[in-house]
């Protein structure tokens, strides 16, 4: 196991393993361990009880986080007529069709998020095997593929976020940053886990949400009590 830096065994220090913080009180002892010299994310994990495996307990989906997460994203727009200039009015950072696909080929990946209108699919879904492994290949269950290009990109644009359930039943989402006032990262730590709480496949059985813990890029987990949510 790789050896943890000075400032992380120090932020353990002040973390109590065996006892769920409220998301005020994990936040408040975010602010309290060594800082990074970057503006550090700050990301939620939450532990399901779904099986993976059975296609009627997936889970993916999009949300606006009200406070947004305090990245910009640049978003490519594969559109064709009108939903170009409409694309372009709404902030998208790139518009184009089969010049952006043949950009892609090339190699040029400048970009952090894909929307794409329904009657370019046909095209963008040849870029499925350089697209997919990179998680940004776009899809309808995300709002990603769309002719209401306008709100796409500006949903984006003001802090949208994906999450999806991974194979071992867990979904990792950014709420923010460490520079965040605290009353903000709340109000998305609440806001988000009020739709992954509202996804719950109607199959999934006993306890759904687990185990959730937040952290910080640098730091360590701390563990939630999500009493509240079940």
């Amino acid at each position: 196991m790789a050896k943890r830096g000075k400032k992380y065994q120090e932020a353990v220090k002040l973390i109590d393993r065996s006892k769920s913080y409220s998301i005020t009180e994990a936040i408040e002892l975010l602010n309290q361990v060594p800082k990074a010299k970057f503006d550090e994310t700050i990301e939620v994990s939450y532990r399901l009880g779904v099986d993976p495996k059975k296609a009627d307990q997936q889970i993916r989906g999009a949300f606006v986080l009200p406070h947004g997460t305090g990245k910009t994203q640049r978003v490519l727009v594969f559109a064709k007529g009108a939903k170009v200039k409409e694309a372009e009015a709404a902030g998208a950072d790139f518009v184009g069709d089969q010049d952006m696909i043949n950009k892609i080929n090339q190699g040029w990946f400048d970009f952090d998020v894909i929307v794409a209108t329904p009657d370019m699919m046909a095209e963008v879904g040849k870029l499925g095997r350089v697209l997919g492994p990179k998680g940004l290949m776009p899809n309808p269950k995300t709002g990603t593929v769309t002719f209401e290009v306008e709100k796409a990109v500006k949903d984006i644009k003001a802090g949208k976020v994906e999450y999806r359930v991974d194979k071992s039943a867990n979904i990792h989402v950014p709420i923010g940053k460490v520079s965040f006032d605290d009353e903000k990262l709340v109000e998305n730590f609440n806001a988000m886990t009020d739709t992954i709480v509202k996804a719950k496949p109607q199959a999934s059985k006993g306890t759904y949400l687990r185990n959730v813990v937040i952290s910080s890029t640098m730091g360590p987990g701390i563990k939630i009590d999500v009493s509240s949510f079940r």
